[in-house]
């Protein structure tokens, strides 16, 4: 990631609405899926720790993190998650079949090879284990924030799906999310396409900078559309998204 982009994302993640209603749905879908307060969870691509830290205060206690950002890492144990942990994505190094839960909220595109830490990820899981994985949607809506960010791809729920599924994983449901946003989005991007390129994006128009009014009234949208997003698949989206589990005779 940009250091520019990642200095910027660490300020805002705490509050702007993407962020904020991003951690509300993993906290619905926690929710749905019963995960017990004594799950063991593995946030993959934990950024500054926010969502660690919710779950702390919560009554999860058994938290581990990684990120491939010393800075990350920094923040997140300041904010008392001490199992984080500076480590390549592709390949968590912990004991096989040790995790009830894994998260992974818009990290597996940062990876260039995304199919082997999947295969890696079903390693550490446990039989019966869940996953959460969240990607950006749909190589057409490709952008400067996209090149800002090291992303390697943008997913369909297809796609995504099916390399899970290629990892040994079992579907056990896909969407969309950020679904109102779809059209102006799409709209918004295949301008910017039809525009003569910069040579440097600048980070700071990456990341959507609004009047507290306007964040509040968007993440108030979007955690509606979370609730519906527990038990309908969205056909399309700013975002895709697959929970995935690890057969239990594995």
């Amino acid at each position: 990631m940009d250091k520019e982009y990642e200095s910027l994302y660490h300020t805002e993640e705490d509050h702007n609405w993407w962020f904020v209603a991003r951690r509300d749905m993993l906290l619905k879908f926690m929710d749905k899926y019963s995960i017990a307060k004594e799950a063991k969870i593995l946030d993959i691509g934990c950024a500054g720790g926010t969502f660690m830290a919710i779950l702390k205060d919560k009554g999860y206690s058994n938290l581990y993190a990684l990120d491939y950002s010393p800075e990350a890492i920094e923040l997140t144990k300041q904010k008392g998650i001490s199992n984080a942990y500076v480590m390549d994505g592709h390949k968590p190094e912990f004991e096989q079949n040790s995790f009830d839960l894994i998260i992974s909220s818009d990290s597996l595109e940062h990876l260039e090879h995304d199919e082997t830490a999947l295969k890696n990820w079903y390693g550490v899981l446990k039989p019966g284990g869940i996953g959460f994985v969240l990607v950006p949607a749909y190589n057409f809506l490709w952008t400067e924030h996209d090149d800002i960010n090291y992303h390697f791809r943008r997913y369909t729920k297809k796609g995504l799906a099916l390399k899970a599924l290629k990892a040994g994983f079992e579907i056990v449901f896909k969407g969309y999310n950020y679904v109102l946003l779809f059209i102006p989005t799409a709209i918004v991007r295949v301008l910017m396409k039809l525009k003569k390129p910069k040579k440097k994006a600048a980070a700071d128009g990456q990341i959507l900078l609004l009047p507290e009014w306007i964040n509040k009234l968007l993440t108030l949208v979007q955690k509606i559309e979370n609730t519906l997003s527990k038990y309908i698949s969205f056909p399309f989206g700013v975002s895709a998204f697959v929970v995935i589990r690890k057969p239990q005779n594995k």
